[in-house]
């Protein structure tokens, strides 16, 4: 009973054809006698029908088939009815007259319905545990059918791509030294060696550049790495990224390449045109219009400086924030004055006090001028706000103030945010790229009181800073770059540094001496001493990608085998104890 179709190839063509179909029952329809079979593989859903003049052992094995049995069907190819044709099936036009059933497993009571529909159409979504205990169950949905496919479309588009334009495919190891990268590592024991650890890559970085140093030149890799991290929608302990790096490049030589990669992929996989090129916006453009580093430009309403209100108007606020050397910045809501409430005002609020925020000031442009919220400091100032801000009647005005300028940015950048969701100002068929460049290269360590890199010591500070490096490591901008799309980082790269003295220099700086660095880094650095050439590189997160392809908002729904939100697999129930045995071969004991 081996197949000779799939359950998506029958098509009118096929009238009177003999065949055979394997797969799963997915729904199930007794009428008088007449059993309806919509049968169900990776490829599509046939319509089975056992005839009400079919021998009885079949019409009464076809009355015993449960949600889900796997079956084989041998039948004849029939043309529905003009008035029976299902136009959302690709098989819609023919149905199978059942011979032969051969049940060749079956399935039990199932603990949620597989694509269960509410009777508007809208999907009935099982809550998340009981769908990764069952994901075997949850990957034959549709949805899910629809994101790995897509997701083995995007790797293999990526492969293509590189593949075609110099790259080679090196594998890079899972069991690595242990190097501070930013987050914790996950460790494994080594029974060879007690006491010491092996530490799974939260990335390919330095083994990616040393294959630059063995003059690989163009190097690619599908990679896993690894991230002992709090779990959230777009993250996960095990993760995977896209990950490349090129020798003689200049940032523009990543950038262009990765822009064309993308418009590779998106066509080949979604069949969607992006432009040639995105559009570039420095780090602290970003900050000051859209107040994050990961701008959503799927919509524009700028953040704009509001520093003058504090001149033409009494509110001491406002007053307050520049005297400490702070900021106010406004946000012009085009036609909200009448769709915000005091109660929706708060909720704003709310989305910037969790920035630090002290509160969200607002006003309405109004019939006769500004009204509502702090309006009274500015009476007689209608035009004057106006003008500044480009407002307009039945405008929404609000305003954040704060003695520290980036948590101005970042707090109403947060209700820029939530409004772009609570107006459904975002087009959901639209992908807005764009390269966040000029990044700070370090920042202040508040707690430990010292500088750290903003991304990682690998990262080349732009030229025209080396020589202030360490009298000036506030103002200093890294030759890196962020790909961003709707809202999400989508990759991080840089050019890096090749150069073993200036390594030294940013070593220094971070507050690691020599014997650190040469202990944690020394068989990077000493690479380096052997004709290191200038290089760079990217690594869009594949997860993610994916993720923003299929209109998800969780990197789980793109990912066959996810953990939860506790970093657990309800499936196979890891993390798990092991036999004390294990841990006695590794020397391993635990204290409370």
């Amino acid at each position: 009973m081996k197949r000779t179709h799939t359950c998506g190839d029958l098509r009118k063509s096929d009238e009177g054809k003999t065949i055979l179909l394997n797969g799963w029952v997915y729904r199930k329809r007794d009428h008088g006698g007449i059993s309806f079979i919509n049968l169900r593989d990776r490829y599509g859903i046939t319509q089975v029908v056992v005839d009400s003049d079919s021998p009885k052992e079949l019409s009464d094995l076809a009355l015993e088939l449960k949600m889900e049995y796997c079956i084989a069907v041998e039948g004849y190819v029939r043309l529905r009815p003009d008035s029976m044709i299902n136009t959302d099936m690709s098989t819609g036009e023919v149905e199978v007259v059942a011979k032969k059933i051969l049940v060749l497993s079956k399935s039990e009571v199932l603990p949620f319905m597989i694509d269960e529909q509410q009777k508007d159409g809208t999907p009935v979504i099982p809550n998340e545990d009981l769908r990764l205990k069952y994901r075997y169950l949850d990957l034959r949905s549709a949805p899910m059918q629809h994101n790995i496919a897509l997701r083995h479309k995007v790797a293999l588009a990526a492969r293509k791509y590189l593949s075609a334009n110099g790259f080679y495919e090196i594998e890079t190891p899972t069991f690595i030294k242990s190097t501070p990268e930013g987050a914790r590592d996950y460790l494994v024991p080594s029974r060879l060696y007690p006491g010491q650890f092996y530490a799974l890559p939260q990335s390919p970085q330095l083994y990616k550049q040393i294959l630059m140093v063995s003059c690989f030149d163009r190097y690619f890799q599908i990679a896993r790495c690894y991230r002992d991290e709090d779990a959230r929608g777009d993250r996960q302990p095990e993760f995977t990224q896209i990950d490349l790096e090129m020798s003689f490049v200049s940032r523009d030589d990543v950038l262009s390449m990765t822009e064309g990669m993308m418009g590779s992929i998106f066509k080949e996989a979604l069949n969607v045109e992006l432009p040639d090129h995105f559009q570039r916006i420095s780090y602290d453009d970003s900050i000051e219009w859209y107040g994050s580093d990961k701008p959503e430009l799927r919509f524009d309403m700028k953040m704009q400086e509001g520093s003058f209100l504090a001149e033409i108007g009494s509110f001491q606020a406002f007053k307050d924030a520049l005297s400490a050397g702070g900021a106010v910045k406004a946000l012009v809501v085009p036609g909200a004055a009448e769709k915000y409430s005091r109660k929706l005002i708060e909720e704003l609020e709310a989305a910037a006090k969790i920035y630090k925020a002290k509160g969200l000031g607002w006003m309405k442009v109004g019939e006769a001028g500004l009204e509502g919220g702090i309006s009274k400091f500015f009476e007689g100032k209608t035009a004057d706000v106006c003008n500044k801000l480009g407002a307009k009647k039945g405008d929404l005005l609000l305003f954040v103030a704060d003695a520290k300028r980036k948590t101005a940015c970042a707090s109403l950048g947060a209700v820029r945010s939530k409004l772009g969701k609570d107006l459904n100002l975002c087009n959901p068929d639209e992908f807005a790229f764009a390269w966040i460049v000029d990044f700070p290269m370090f920042e202040w360590n508040e707690e430990e009181n010292k500088w750290d890199t903003a991304h990682h010591m690998f990262t080349m500070p732009q030229e025209k800073y080396h020589a202030t490096l360490e009298s000036d490591p506030g103002s200093v901008k890294g030759d890196l770059y962020d790909l961003v799309l709707n809202g999400y980082e989508l990759a991080s790269g840089s050019i890096r540094i090749h150069d073993p003295v200036l390594q030294k220099r940013i070593f220094s700086i971070v507050g690691f001496d020599e014997a650190q660095a040469e202990k944690k880094f020394g068989f990077l650095t000493e690479a380096f001493k052997y004709g290191a050439p200038p290089h760079g590189g990217i690594a869009p997160g594949l997860d993610r990608l994916v993720m923003l392809m299929c209109k998800q908002t969780s990197i789980k729904e793109v990912i066959a085998f996810p953990k939860n939100s506790f970093a657990q697999s309800p499936m196979d129930e890891c993390p798990s104890e092991v036999d004390e045995q294990q841990l006695r071969e590794l020397r391993i004991s635990f204290t409370k």
